[in-house]
């Protein structure tokens, strides 16, 4: 007879696979490199919709339904989705509520299944996804992690998007209840560990869990390539490029700004590429600033993913200041594997100015400061020699930080300590 699986893994996670960007970006590859390795890993998901804010198709209407993806048993469960330029607090957290409560048919069937799990992985946020796992590690003594990508109540708290009310009140006391209680507490940088730390989880038990990038797949490519000469842009020219989510804690008006201040340089072109709540507003303001070398580009196909990254001479990471260290954007990993530089709005002490300035990988500029921003374009943007050194160090980085093999690797020991097992399966 053969091996029997190593572990049994269940992943609670609103944002999954077939989503392509953050949360569910990470959380599908990491339930499908788990199963890889021989593992049973069942999820309990959301529909993909993130960041069109739009179910995708195939998944609208559907009901409670299971589905298999790269070996992987996913119980989806449907849910509200506000739609884009709609999207509010209040809207997320009944989204959100939404989910959870709809989740508990399949929880229904878990709590008292024959099969037991050795491990439930919940990810935050949103911050619901640890009731159920609580429950049943009270009942089957199931030990569980929860996984901090993005600390949702706190970031939404200083962003202003959620007032301290009762509301607000009781998330944020929920929020450090769970963070106490977790078997395990995971992130994904130094600063979001301490700052788990603060709220209550111990440091004995809290993980460092980068984020990664899959650099045998994304590797630097020739910057003349087919995407760059779709926008119409010259080997002469700089191409400045924003890749990601378009919301309201990014903060793209810096972006716009320091656009605006640039556009009597025709050497310099800007594209936005991706989608979100904030896409609209933003598109009507560059219309009325008129900046006729600002493009806008749906999300891109995974297949053309390196070939875009490759396209850009700098890369920008923007986020407002009041988001610093709470959410850490998971678009620079892929920019680094790129081996392309980028400028971040992010102060000296922060994760991105870690990676960037201490590394040697990029620039930092002042959060919401358009002119500081601008300033520095312009200097790394007439600096080719500067732009290869930096980009030669953003790969070097990748390699030995970022590789996704080593890094789930590391995932999977802690999983098989926690558990009190070892491993039976070659690295």
């Amino acid at each position: 007879m053969s091996e029997p699986p190593n572990l049994r893994v269940l992943i609670v996670s609103l944002n999954f696979s077939p989503e392509e960007t953050a949360t569910g970006k990470y959380t599908g590859e990491l339930a499908q490199w788990l199963a890889s390795r021989g593992h049973d890993v069942d999820a309990i998901a959301g529909l993909p919709h993130y960041p069109e804010w739009r179910v995708q198709a195939g998944y609208a209407g559907k009901g409670l339904w299971k589905e298999s993806l790269e070996g992987v048993t996913v119980f989806r469960t449907p849910h509200p989705v506000p739609a884009s330029g709609s999207v509010s607090a209040k809207k997320r957290i009944l989204m959100e509520l939404g989910f959870s409560f709809a989740s508990l048919y399949w929880w229904s069937r878990i709590l008292f299944s024959r099969k037991r799990y050795d491990v439930v992985i919940a990810i935050c946020p949103p911050l619901q996804t640890a009731v159920m796992p609580t429950l049943y590690r009270a009942l089957r003594r199931v030990p569980w992690a929860l996984h901090v990508q993005d600390f949702q109540v706190d970031a939404a708290l200083r962003l202003g998007m959620l007032k301290m009310g009762k509301l607000d009140r009781l998330l944020f006391a929920l929020e450090n209840f769970f963070l106490r209680r977790a078997t395990r507490v995971s992130s994904i940088t130094p600063s979001m560990c301490r700052r788990a730390n603060e709220k209550g989880a111990d440091t004995d038990r809290t993980w460092l869990s980068p984020n990664w990038a899959d650099i045998t797949q994304i590797t630097p490519t020739d910057r003349d390539n087919r995407f760059r000469k779709e926008l119409g842009v010259s080997p002469d020219d700089v191409l400045v490029m924003y890749a990601g989510a378009i919301a309201t804690k990014q903060g793209l008006d810096v972006l716009l700004d320091a656009a605006h201040e640039m556009k009597d340089d025709d050497r310099f072109h800007f594209v936005i590429v991706g989608n979100g709540s904030d896409r609209e507003r933003l598109e009507a303001r560059a219309a009325e600033l008129g900046l006729p070398r600002l493009h806008f580009m749906d999300l891109q196909p995974r297949a053309r993913l390196g070939e875009m990254l490759g396209a850009a001479d700098i890369h920008l990471v923007i986020q407002k200041r009041e988001a610093a260290d709470l959410v850490m954007p998971s678009k620079l990993t892929n920019i680094l594997a790129a081996g392309r530089p980028a400028i971040a709005t992010a102060e000296q002490g922060t994760a991105l100015w870690d990676a960037l300035e201490d590394g040697g990988c990029g620039v930092c500029t002042p959060p919401g400061d358009s002119a500081a921003l601008a300033k520095a374009l312009s200097k790394l943007g007439t600096d080719a020699g500067e732009r290869d050194a930096k980009g030669l160090k953003a790969r070097q980085y990748a390699e030995e930080n970022l590789d996704q093999d080593a890094i789930l690797h590391a995932f999977e020991q802690k999983l098989f300590t926690l558990v009190g097992r070892k491993s039976n399966t070659s690295t």
